[in-house]
């Protein structure tokens, strides 16, 4: 038997947060975008972007830098560019839906917190978007991880870098979470 008194609700608010990593990153901050735009759906209270793949052209200065360096460069970015856009790659009216970098106006997001290392094809291009979101007067949390490539922290979890990078986003999502929850 349900005691609590009426009229009140059964289940308890639930904060609800857009994270991804890499493609997972660029997903999560176009559904932030979509989010915004609809106006539908509980607003989400934070975004968590793990070296994001936000711009479809690859043309900033890390993407050209790291041109056949490491695990993942431009040709790998590119690969997945076109399995995920398949005949649209390349297209200059491009949405930002798809290609969250095209966005001409980032005001209006969660707060976002987006970690890249300094050695990776998409530096500049996530160095960029939390720029862009500052700009447009929106809260946003930047580490660049020095001499980290792609996915370092996956590669190597137990590295000291890979440790302090888990241990920022979590101090970033407590710190989210607990804005949320005094809400």
């Amino acid at each position: 038997m349900d005691r609590r008194p009426r009229g009140r609700a059964r289940h308890r608010r639930r904060a609800r947060d857009h994270r991804g990593k890499s493609a997972g990153g660029g997903l999560a901050a176009a559904l932030a975008l979509l989010n915004r735009d609809r106006g539908d759906g509980p607003r989400p209270i934070g975004q968590l972007l793990q070296c994001p793949m936000l711009d479809d052209r690859l043309d900033t200065p890390s993407a050209r830098q790291m041109a056949g360096v490491g695990l993942w460069d431009r040709s790998s970015t590119a690969v997945a560019w076109r399995a995920y856009l398949g005949d649209r790659y390349g297209l200059a009216d491009l949405p930002a839906y798809a290609a969250p970098a095209r966005a001409t106006d980032l005001s209006g997001l969660p707060p976002t917190y987006v970690d890249v290392g300094s050695a990776e094809t998409f530096r500049d291009e996530n160095v960029a978007y939390a720029h862009a979101i500052w700009c447009a007067g929106g809260d946003a949390e930047l580490h660049v991880w020095p001499g980290a490539f792609h996915g370092f922290d996956s590669v190597a979890p137990t590295a000291a870098l890979a440790r302090e990078a888990r241990h920022a986003r979590t101090r970033w999502l407590s710190r989210v979470l607990g804005r949320s929850l005094r809400e």
